[in-house]
């Protein structure tokens, strides 16, 4: 913590010790009393994914179907190289190593915080939203690799902010190759290093950032084209899964006006079936990519500080989760990190928002999930006001501030200035 004064340096190691220790109890906590009754474990497949290389000796994506990004498979095998065949000590290597992870992303937030140099309360407030994440979420994390991606994009946030670009491309490439949702940090740091480092640095940086993706993806791509493509489009082709925005919105119409909706299961998930689903999720897709681009192109617009990376890259995530076709409760532990470091009364409101939509989570998950496939009516509005409120969380991310709507209503008028001079010549020019 070199970037803090001296007699700052006792704070700040109070706030990194109160983090990390605070996640770990949450840990310990959501393992016992009747968070203990999830048994809706994706490490069951995890597990089977690592005998099948392991012990079968097949090669991912040609061998066995695998619809995670190569850099998951690491976190799937080395538990079982340590455990070897027995399950609950699979469990618990696994367990271990998301909870580092947890450890270290609530480690960098709270770093993040103490060189914004915010006020005591801010700190409390933000250490305290990483720290208890895992009791606000629930036990779903336990079972869950996504700790792990949301560690590489927190560190990599914190690389830049403390000026190690190309460390933090690095970071953002292995994030990309875990999980995908990484990427789409990538615009936000790219403009930030053009504008603060000079194009060549973010030139460079981009180029490390490709690297690193090709070398995680190659192996695959020579050995299983065919299986890696089938992951990739399965995931942007599949129905909408039952918490999804898409899907809340077929839940409303069920609970208010009957509408029928039948549910299955396909891509490990339960989802809504019908041509009308698979349409909105369609369309949900391209507002993904809409939100995306219109966060792009805010930062772009507006001074390249760090505070408005933060809040950017944090809104691009957010337009990941809420417009994705795939809503799972874990992956609102991607935000608490991003979240719990954003600068002012934005950044307060953010973290009230999050950590509702966390805890409602629980409504259903774990022990109500089957109701909520039955479509029962506490379960399903519950769903559905979660996704609403993390549609006003990325409002709230994402509405640009006054100097950027002024610049971005500068730009429309003198592209409209130019159309009007362009038309004006073309007019006087001779037939």
């Amino acid at each position: 913590m070199s970037f803090l004064r001296t007699h700052e340096r006792r704070r700040g190691l109070i706030a990194v010790s109160f983090a990390a220790v605070g996640f770990v109890i949450s840990w310990y906590l959501i393992h016992h009393g009747w968070f203990a009754l999830d048994k809706l474990w994706d490490t069951k497949e995890y597990s089977r994914y690592a005998h099948d290389i392991l012990d079968r000796g097949l090669f991912p994506y040609s061998g066995f179907k695998l619809e995670y990004p190569p850099l998951a498979i690491p976190v799937f095998v080395i538990p079982r190289m340590i455990a070897g065949r027995h399950f609950s000590g699979y469990m618990e290597i696994f367990g271990i190593g998301m909870a580092a992870c947890g450890v270290l992303a609530a480690a960098c937030s709270t770093l993040i915080l103490l060189a914004r140099r915010v006020g005591t309360r801010r700190l409390i407030a933000g250490v305290a939203l990483v720290a208890l994440a895992p009791l606000l979420l629930g036990p779903v994390l336990l079972s869950r690799y996504d700790l792990f991606p949301a560690m590489l994009s927190i560190t990599a946030l914190a690389a830049i902010y403390f000026g190690w670009d190309r460390s933090a491309f690095v970071l953002l490439a292995l994030g990309t190759a875990a999980k995908a949702y990484p990427a789409v940090i990538v615009p936000i740091a790219a403009v930030y290093v053009w504008r603060n480092r000079g194009s060549r640095q973010a030139l460079t940086c981009l180029a490390i950032f490709a690297a690193v993706v090709l070398a995680c993806f190659l192996p695959f791509l020579i050995g299983a084209p065919r299986g890696l493509w089938w992951a990739i489009h399965g995931q942007a082709s599949r129905p909408p899964q039952i918490e999804s925005l898409a899907a809340s919105l077929f839940l409303a119409a069920h609970r208010l006006i009957g509408t029928h909706v039948v549910i299955y299961f396909t891509h490990s998930s339960d989802n809504i079936d019908g041509h009308p689903a698979m349409q909105l999720a369609s369309v949900m897709s391209v507002l993904q990519l809409v939100s995306l681009l219109a966060v792009w192109l805010f930062y772009t617009a507006g001074p390249a500080t760090k505070d408005r990376l933060l809040t950017a890259a944090t809104a691009a995530v957010c337009a990941f989760i809420i417009f994705d076709r795939v809503l799972s409760p874990q992956y609102l532990i991607w935000l608490a990190p991003l979240v719990a470091t954003l600068p002012g009364k934005r950044g307060v409101a953010a973290m009230v928002m999050l950590a509702c939509a966390m805890a409602m989570t629980q409504i259903w998950y774990p022990e109500h999930f089957t109701q909520l496939k039955h479509l029962e009516p506490l379960e399903s509005w519950a769903v559905v006001g979660r996704d609403l409120l993390l549609l006003a969380l990325f409002g709230t991310l994402a509405w640009p501030e006054a100097p950027v709507r002024r610049s971005l209503r500068t730009l429309t008028r003198r592209w409209r200035r130019d159309r009007q001079m362009s038309g004006a010549f073309t007019a006087r020019d001779p037939v």
